[in-house]
Formats: C-alpha cells, sequence, structure tokens
C-alpha cells in the first residue's frame, strides 16, 4: 500500500513540474523574454506596419489597377480591382498627347541642372559655415534658417517681380540662378545638411594639409569633398527630387514656356480634357483610366530612380545623420 502511495506521490508530481514548464514556454512564447520579442509584441507591430503600409500603398495600388481598365470596365460598377481585360490604351493615350519622350528629357533638365547647381554652392557654403569664423557668421546663419521658415508663398509676389524685372521667367533660368546662390527650392535644408557633415571633419586633418603646403581651395578640393559623397548623394537626390515634384513655383515661373516639369505637363493635359468635358460628366468620368495612366508615367521615373539608388540612399542618410541618432 505504501509502494503505492508512493508511485501515486511520484506521478503527480511530475505532472505537477510538466504543467508548470508549460506554463513557463507559454508565457515566453506569448510575452518573450529580457532580449527577446514575444508573439504578442510582434503581432502588434506587424499590424501597425501592415495598416501603415496599407494606407501609404492604396493610392498607388487604386491608379495602377485603374489605368489599366477599359471604358467599358470603369462604368460596368460589378469590377472593382482587376480589369477584365487589361489594355494599354489609357498609355497610349497619354504618351502621345503630351509627347512622353520629349516631356521626360525637358522634366530631367528641369530637375537635373538645379539640382546639381544646388548641391555645388550648398557645398561651398556649408563649408565656410562649418570651417571658417567671418563676422557676423551668426546671424547669417540665422537668416538663411528664415529662408526655410518663411514659406515661399510668402515671397511669391516679390520673387515673381524680381524676376520678371530681370526677364528671368518662363525659362530654366528662374530655377538655376537661385540654386547657384543656395536659395534654390529647400536649399537652407542642403546647406544644413553639408555644414552638420562638415563640422564632423576634424580641423586637425585640415591643419595637417596646410602644413604640408595645401591651399583652401586645394584642401576643399582633396580632402572635403572625397569625405562628403554621401552627402552630396543626399542633397542631389532630394534636390532633383522636389525639383521634379514642384508644381505651384513651376507653373508660376514657367508660364508661357515651352519647357515644363513633367507633372505640369500631365496636369496640362489633364486641364484641356476637363475644359471640353466638365468635371461629373460621363465623358469625364470614361477618361478617369487615362489620367491614372498620366499620373503613373509621371512618378515612373523616380520609383526607377529610387530602385537603382535606394542602396546609396539609405547609406547617405545612415552616414549623414538625417535619422537623428
Amino acid at each position: 500500500m505504501s509502494r503505492y502511495k508512493e508511485l501515486t506521490k511520484k506521478i503527480s508530481s511530475y505532472f505537477t513540474k510538466d504543467k508548470d514548464k508549460t506554463k513557463s514556454k507559454f508565457k515566453r512564447f506569448i510575452f518573450g523574454m529580457r532580449f527577446t520579442d514575444g508573439f504578442a509584441y510582434k503581432l502588434i507591430i506587424y499590424l501597425m506596419l501592415f495598416g501603415l503600409g496599407y494606407i501609404y500603398l492604396y493610392p498607388l495600388m487604386y491608379m495602377i489597377s485603374y489605368s489599366f481598365m477599359t471604358m467599358t470596365d470603369i462604368i460596368d460598377v460589378s469590377v472593382n480591382w482587376i480589369p477584365t481585360k487589361f489594355t494599354l490604351e489609357n498609355y497610349r493615350l497619354v504618351w502621345e498627347a503630351i509627347n512622353y519622350p520629349r516631356a521626360f528629357l525637358d522634366a530631367i533638365i528641369l530637375a537635373g541642372l538645379p539640382a546639381l547647381s544646388a548641391t555645388i554652392s550648398s557645398a561651398l557654403i556649408g563649408y565656410g559655415f562649418a570651417k571658417y569664423d567671418f563676422p557676423f557668421k551668426k546671424t547669417l546663419m540665422v537668416l538663411m534658417i528664415l529662408t526655410f521658415i518663411i514659406p515661399p508663398q510668402v515671397t511669391m509676389m516679390p520673387t515673381f517681380r524680381m524676376y520678371a524685372r530681370y526677364d528671368l521667367l518662363g525659362s530654366i533660368k528662374t530655377f538655376i540662378y537661385p540654386a547657384i546662390l543656395g536659395q534654390g527650392f529647400n536649399g537652407a535644408i542642403y546647406i544644413l545638411i553639408f555644414y552638420s557633415f562638415f563640422r564632423m571633419i576634424p580641423n586637425s586633418l585640415m591643419e595637417s594639409a596646410q602644413l604640408d603646403g595645401a591651399g583652401p581651395v586645394k584642401i576643399f578640393m582633396k580632402i572635403a569633398i572625397p569625405l562628403a559623397v554621401p552627402a552630396i548623394i543626399i542633397v542631389f537626390l532630394f534636390s532633383f527630387v522636389w525639383y521634379y515634384n514642384e508644381t505651384y513655383l513651376s507653373g508660376l515661373f514657367l508660364r508661357d514656356s515651352n519647357m515644363l516639369t513633367l507633372p505640369l505637363r500631365v496636369q496640362q493635359y489633364i486641364d484641356s480634357y476637363a475644359s471640353l468635358y466638365p468635371e461629373g460628366s460621363l465623358a469625364s468620368e470614361l477618361m478617369q483610366s487615362a489620367k491614372l495612366a498620366g499620373n503613373i508615367l509621371t512618378i515612373l521615373p523616380l520609383l526607377v530612380l529610387f530602385f537603382f539608388t535606394q542602396k546609396y540612399f539609405v547609406e547617405a542618410i545612415d552616414k549623414t545623420g538625417i535619422t537623428g541618432e
């Protein structure tokens, strides 16, 4: 009898230990441990990422889906997201209407030349602020930051009159000249990026070059610029994208010009059609696919650019400290 009780006690103890062990495993699986995340934490993170991704990707997915639809699919309420028949007719309409190859070349020139000018001038100005002391340096720094704080719409009319006085309106010079002087679109941001990057370069490196007989220009070209490649990449890409996407000031300064940015060229095509067929009419609804195809053709060059430069883009952001770390 005593052996029976002892055996029962051992079996009971074994199952109690096994139950505690299973409970501990389940708790670790749900809530994690000190250095590992649990299932509940991962589930919350993935749900948040999925929600944010859906918010950002929904307009793009909508444009892609409806840009391949035929007019029959557009007026058929039973067709959603997936066209009954994929067509490239909408893209052909926009391609021929805006002469896409010429519009694309104009957009690259209008964004590329000012972006290159802004990158060169910002590097020079940022290097001067970072490595030299001169009178009214802090005052000039504050004025430079104010150019970013004040919205360009506030200074739009004086700027427009000034450009008109110097006969710059309607040409790419309205973009290039301010960029050369460090006052292009969001020019203060580029200067601050170079300023913070050049400040990280130790002064002892510059002093060593001076002892070897290098002048200020040679130090800038041979030491500062090679070290600032990540900043150059990020500034050029930011500037290129901002000039490429700009529509408000571009529409004002490039009015009556043969060269327009790609978003403005597509908008011009949409406006010309809207003047013939007012918003809300059946014809206007039928052209929704063509409008969306035009938007896809507008953003396609930027998507291709980011696809090929994303490695350098991420590395440059990390090295220039834009992430705020």
